[in-house]
């Protein structure tokens, strides 16, 4: 997996990827709200259903796109702890051999001072017993002071190697709590975003709950004749394709397809076997998942590493076009690419939605087609 964050990618579309007046799955269920709207007006001071399903589809929203951060900072926080952990270590072994330097060198203090702290001269060769006793005395001297020189200099160098750990390690644990106030922020975000929206679905009446599962119906009618549409595309071009490079197929990307196409197989059979269990924000499973943290486990077991986050599974792959879109490959939504799944064909996708929903297959224009991003093939 990449160690570093990227840059957020911009608005821009990729070649083949419709670019949208306005990317917002709310948009789309308000138009079909205000198709469907019959209900008598609210009372004073509570909010249409337009409003609420306006508002609700934004929190989901914002707190996906915290979700992402969340997982961001959350991986950038194990890394420095680890980095941390490392480097505290360092200064602990450094700090050991500074205070066996430190150690040495009182040893050679201590020597000097008993036998009087100065090198042999006349008056001791006056008061030596022999010739010999101030030879012997001389030689032990020199060594003594040969011996203190080096213990000198690796005290010296143990100290300065020490002290540049320490402040190594001082920077990295203040880098350390930035990120986690980051991890904090954005996990704040997240619940404060869930609370407010499950309170709003909590204000309707059981009348206004039919009237929104009537325009989601809708919607995924809607979106399913979209991804018939998608599939028809493909099929042509996959023809038009295999019509012309019929007479000018090389071994080599015969291969290298095939190659794709095994791994891929292995993604989808993963994601699909986890149909079913919850969106969790900042789960990676075995139990549950976010979106990313799907495409993530997928391909993981196609033997492919992604990128935790969004973010930057978008850049780790090569894009193509909606049309040529193959199985395997990741769908991105949203201007701030927030959201993905990953595309099994004929315009469908298995994604862990939003908090309260479960891993499932959908049609990839389950907002319409203005939320979708970019398709990127990552293997």
């Amino acid at each position: 997996m990449a160690s570093h964050r990227k840059s957020r990618p911009s608005a821009t579309r990729v070649a083949g990827i419709r670019t949208p007046a306005l990317a917002t799955a709310a948009l789309t269920s308000v138009a079909l709200l205000s198709q469907t709207a019959n209900a008598a007006p609210p009372e004073d001071g509570k909010p249409s259903l337009e409003e609420v399903e306006k508002k609700v589809d934004a929190l989901y929203r914002q707190a996906e796109s915290a979700t992402e951060k969340y997982n961001a900072a959350k991986e950038k926080t194990g890394k420095q702890r680890k980095q941390v952990d490392t480097l505290l270590d360092d200064v602990a072994e450094r700090t050991d051999r500074l205070n066996k330097a430190r150690e040495e060198l009182g040893s050679f203090a201590a020597a000097q001072y008993r036998t009087g702290a100065s090198a042999p001269d006349t008056a001791t060769f006056l008061l030596a017993d022999s010739p010999q006793d101030y030879f012997d005395q001389t030689q032990l001297m020199s060594r003594l002071t040969s011996r203190e020189k080096d213990a000198v200099d690796d005290y010296t160098t143990q100290q300065s190697a020490a002290m540049a750990k320490r402040q190594e390690a001082a920077k990295s644990l203040q880098t350390l709590t930035e990120t986690q106030d980051d991890l904090k922020t954005a996990k704040s975000t997240v619940q404060t975003k869930l609370t407010s929206a499950r309170e709003l679905l909590s204000q309707l009446t059981a009348q206004e709950k039919a009237r929104l599962a009537e325009i989601e119906q809708k919607q995924r009618a809607a979106a399913a004749r979209k991804a018939a549409e998608l599939a028809k595309q493909q099929a042509a071009a996959a023809k038009q394709e295999a019509s012309s490079s019929s007479t000018s197929t090389s071994s080599g990307s015969s291969s290298s397809g095939s190659s794709y196409g095994t791994k891929a197989a292995k993604a989808i059979a993963f994601a699909r076997a986890q149909i079913g269990k919850p969106y969790v924000w900042g789960a990676t499973g075995p139990g549950s998942y976010d979106c990313s943290g799907l495409s993530q486990a997928a391909w993981k077991a196609a033997g492919v590493s992604l990128p935790r986050t969004t973010y930057d599974q978008v850049n780790a792959g090569t894009t193509v076009s909606l049309t040529d879109a193959q199985p395997g490959d990741l769908v991105f939504f949203y201007d701030d690419v927030s959201h993905v799944g990953i595309y099994i064909g004929n315009g469908m996708m298995i994604h862990a939605p939003k908090p309260g929903a479960y891993v499932r297959e959908e049609s990839i224009y389950y907002g319409g087609e203005s939320i979708i991003h970019s398709v990127v093939r990552p293997a």
